[in-house]
């Protein structure tokens, strides 16, 4: 093989996590008939247009060398804001879904501010924040189910004919996000200072580059997010859920890792992140079908993470 075509080729950061997920599907269709089907596909890819969502947000952050534990819980906090604005108060739907995702990215401006201005960790700010969109979350709802939501609110649940397949309209704004978000990553100013700051933020400074502003952006930005992502987390489920997203922050960082995105930051990608999401939606899905009981893909993905992050430590120890 020449050198031309290894230039070619993927990085092994997203090669690696590629076979892995096309090995996991051959393994898992020699398992179940009903793995290798359109339909299947498409379940899959509901299933994990949420944390898929909220996935994009985490591996921002990522980048930059911290971490957000608090994603599933403001994502839940989001989705109680905007089905009760919308069910109690009477507000309309459309304008329910600004308040519930602007909510979330307040609380990815705090986390940015905590971050870049009083310098805190992101493991503690994120973990303190996790609690506190929790207990919001909890007192606000009254710990209730928020039901019988606007039909409106609902859209992106919807599904549309492609073929004998039926496609939610949520996931396909899952990879319309995905697509805008490596594209401004690739190819904008903004995108290549979130790798920047990343890898080394005293050298990003010194060539002129705000890395303040950045991390604050990339915090808010994340924000955005999980607010998109409470949204189709009603539009999917059709209530608002104060139960919602406990084990999101875990998922989101394990979709992060497997698909190559050093936890040391720097390096990673937004292609990588989509792949480790259907690693573990097809994990999911494939046990699900052999009838493997639920807490054994809990312990896969657990596992998963792990050999992820030790390739990541190995990987960073010999670069």
């Amino acid at each position: 093989m020449n050198a031309r075509l290894l230039d070619r080729l993927p990085p092994v950061s997203t090669l690696g996590p590629f076979i892995a997920l096309v090995v996991a599907s051959l393994f898992f269709a020699s398992q179940s008939d009903r793995f290798l089907s359109g339909q299947n596909f498409s379940l899959i890819l509901q299933q994990v247009m949420i944390v898929g969502v909220i996935a994009l947000g985490q591996t921002l952050i990522v980048l930059t060398a911290g971490i957000d534990l608090s994603c599933g819980m403001v994502m839940a906090l989001g989705s109680v804001v905007m089905s009760k604005f919308a069910v109690d108060m009477g507000i309309d739907p459309y304008v329910a879904i600004a308040c519930g995702i602007a909510v979330c990215t307040a609380i990815g401006a705090l986390n940015g501010a905590l971050v870049t201005r009083i310098k805190l960790p992101a493991f503690i700010v994120t973990l303190g924040t996790m609690n506190i969109a929790f207990a919001l979350t909890q007192i606000y709802s009254g710990a209730q189910t928020v039901t019988d939501v606007p039909e409106s609110m609902m859209f992106f649940g919807n599904t549309f004919q492609l073929g004998q397949t039926a496609i939610t309209y949520g996931t396909v704004l899952m990879i319309a996000l995905y697509i805008l978000t490596w594209l401004f990553l690739r190819d904008t100013a903004p995108g290549r200072h979130v790798y920047a700051v990343g890898n080394n933020p005293e050298s990003a400074r010194l060539t002129g580059i705000a890395t303040g502003k950045v991390m604050l952006g990339v915090y808010m930005a994340a924000g955005l997010f999980y607010g998109i992502a409470s949204m189709l987390s009603v539009a999917r489920m059709g209530v608002g859920d104060p139960q919602a997203g406990a084990t999101d922050n875990l998922d989101s960082i394990t979709a992060v890792v497997i698909g190559g995105t050093s936890l040391f930051g720097g390096r990673g990608s937004i292609v990588g992140t989509l792949i480790g999401v259907l690693i573990v939606g097809v994990f999911r899905n494939g046990l699900t079908l052999m009838g493997v009981p639920s807490v054994y893909q809990v312990l896969v993905t657990g596992v998963l993470v792990i050999l992820a992050v030790a390739t990541d430590q190995l990987t960073h120890k010999k670069g």
